[in-house]
């Protein structure tokens, strides 16, 4: 179980803040008003009784549930899009190998420009939504670490936010690897490990009524390129694209609002110490973005 407790979420939003002040980024007035935001917060009845027990979830129970509303609104889509979008417009059509295709929203994409595409994940409620979705696909059930697909069968990998549901990199990188042909390319988007770090972890309300979290795990930049070199995948290019930054404007009334429902956390927990939130998280990126090639026999 997860313990989730919205006052320390709002003080860890706080001493972020307070540290990047430590480093010369905010005045004084800046650091007094988060010690005297600190000392209110400390003293809000509606934060002191708030916290959560959420359920660790895995992919295939919490997609399950997910797969219902996965495709919109989610912010998340209008980040990668654009870069892989690019990336694509540089490769020739060919087999394209999309694992972790939820309900085949990179599939169409690919589809859409000329490739024969194969499809694979583990939820079988998204694989039928992306059969529909892309009806000349190919869609498979299987997991990244044991790939349904033979050696050498494709020219293109992507995976698109799926890696930080997995614990450990180097068994999928491998399996990338191995479909992959000579010179072939691999795309990858996921959720920023600082991100990550701040509690972008996929909320669900299982059948029961109990509040659970996706699987997630915080993949550095190291762990992907210590999983990716060994076995022949070389760097071509990352980017870290960033949400649009948004400043605080006007005071929360903490005391009128709350925290706000679990569903919405961390989001509405930043919103109650807004000028703390946008300290800490600015500059901070929303995701990253590989492409790698596998170099020749």
């Amino acid at each position: 179980m997860i313990y989730e407790n919205p006052l320390a979420y709002v003080l860890g939003l706080e001493g972020l803040a307070l540290l990047r002040s430590f480093t010369g980024e905010h005045d004084r007035a800046f650091v007094d008003a988060r010690v005297a935001e600190i000392r209110a917060l400390l003293d809000d009845e509606s934060l002191a009784d708030a916290a959560v027990e959420v359920a660790r979830v895995g992919t295939v129970d919490g997609y399950r549930v997910w797969s219902r509303t996965y495709d919109g609104p989610n912010s998340a889509f209008a980040l990668d899009e654009p870069v892989i979008g690019e990336i694509l417009n540089g490769l020739p059509p060919g087999t394209s190998l999309d694992a972790g295709c939820g309900t085949g929203r990179i599939a169409a994409v690919l589809s859409q420009r000329g490739h024969q595409v194969v499809g694979v994940d583990s939820s079988p409620e998204m694989l039928d939504l992306a059969r529909v979705r892309v009806p000349d696909g190919e869609f498979r059930l299987g997991e990244l670490s044991e790939l349904p697909v033979a050696d050498g069968a494709v020219d293109l990998v992507v995976c698109c936010l799926a890696l930080t549901h997995v614990p450990d990199l180097r068994p999928v990188m491998a399996q990338f690897a191995r479909v992959l042909r000579p010179g072939g390319h691999l795309v990858i988007s996921d959720v920023h490990p600082e991100r990550v770090a701040r509690g972008s972890i996929p909320p669900v309300r299982l059948p029961d009524g109990t509040a659970g979290r996706l699987e997630s795990y915080r993949h550095s930049a190291g762990d992907c390129l210590r999983a990716a070199l060994p076995v022949g995948l070389q760097v071509r290019r990352c980017e870290e694209p960033f949400i649009p930054s948004t400043e605080p404007s006007g005071e929360t009334d903490r005391r009128a609002n709350g925290p706000g429902p679990w569903e919405v956390w961390p989001w509405s927990l930043a919103a109650l110490v807004p000028e703390a939130a946008a300290a800490a998280d600015r500059g901070v990126p929303a995701e990253i973005i590989w492409h790698f090639q596998l170099t020749g026999p």
